[in-house]
């Protein structure tokens, strides 16, 4: 019995374009229950269904994971039944890899996590039967496309550990560099934050939260999009290096 964010995510594909085998493969569903389901979307009742999800076990280490997850994160159904999160991070950054794995850990102790090596990152993955109930965001086509809201519980937890939030979204999405100028001549450089994102949700939650912690920010646009997250002021880098600091 498939859950029904996996059969709407089939059904998606299917209006999409995607042929009937080509979701088949894609999902690792059969043909006949993808036609099943054109006809009837709704689940059926069942029998011996997981118990109610009971929430993340640590609240700190949920809000960076939720900033991992709406960055570099995505959640895919198994055929079996349960879901694989998976958070991709890069190779160069190895203590980002160990913090991601220990952030999953925290948040759902009974969940075994393993790191599957792709060119040029790690796919940090856990396999358990709540993670859509943990990250609601979740549904079919890419983030920037869809509508991100935070659940009433998930904005408390935020507001909660907003700097663990924030962190997460400078691990997946962000970076702090050092930017130059020059002026009358002589080089000057300073460090600077960014955060780029092509949602537009994704960015506001991140902007909203790094008003609430008195962090001053400013939008650049690339091109004709305005991507990115910049915090560049002296006493506000000063309090994200304070916090967060780079990637490791």
């Amino acid at each position: 019995m498939y859950d029904l964010v996996t059969r709407r995510q089939a059904l998606s594909l299917l209006d999409d374009g995607h042929s009937l085998n080509a979701v088949s493969k894609e999902m690792g569903i059969s043909r006949a229950a993808i036609r099943a389901w054109r006809v009837r979307i709704d689940p059926l009742p069942r029998l011996n269904q997981a118990q109610p999800c009971a929430g993340p076990a640590d609240r700190a280490a949920y809000s960076y994971l939720l900033g991992l997850y709406l960055g570099d994160g995505c959640i895919s159904s198994h055929p079996k039944g349960g879901h694989y999160l998976r958070i991709a991070c890069a190779d160069a950054w190895p203590g980002l890899i160990e913090q991601c794995r220990a952030a999953i850990l925290a948040v759902r102790p009974s969940d075994k996590v393993y790191v599957l090596q792709r060119q040029g990152c790690v796919n940090v993955t856990s396999y358990g039967r709540h993670w859509t109930c943990l990250f609601p965001q979740h549904g079919p086509g890419k983030k920037h496309e869809r509508r991100i809201v935070l659940e009433g519980w998930q904005q408390e937890i935020v507001d909660a550990h907003r700097w663990e939030f924030v962190r997460g979204l400078i691990h997946s999405d962000g970076c702090r560099i050092t930017n130059w100028t020059v002026r009358n001549g002589k080089r000057y450089e300073y460090p600077r934050y960014f955060f780029t994102n092509k949602s537009d949700d994704i960015r506001g939650l991140c902007t909203d939260t790094l008003t609430a912690l008195g962090v001053e920010w400013t939008i650049l646009a690339r091109g004709s999009d305005p991507l990115n997250v910049s915090v560049a002021r002296k006493a506000s880098v000063a309090l994200m290096d304070a916090h967060i600091g780079p990637k490791y």
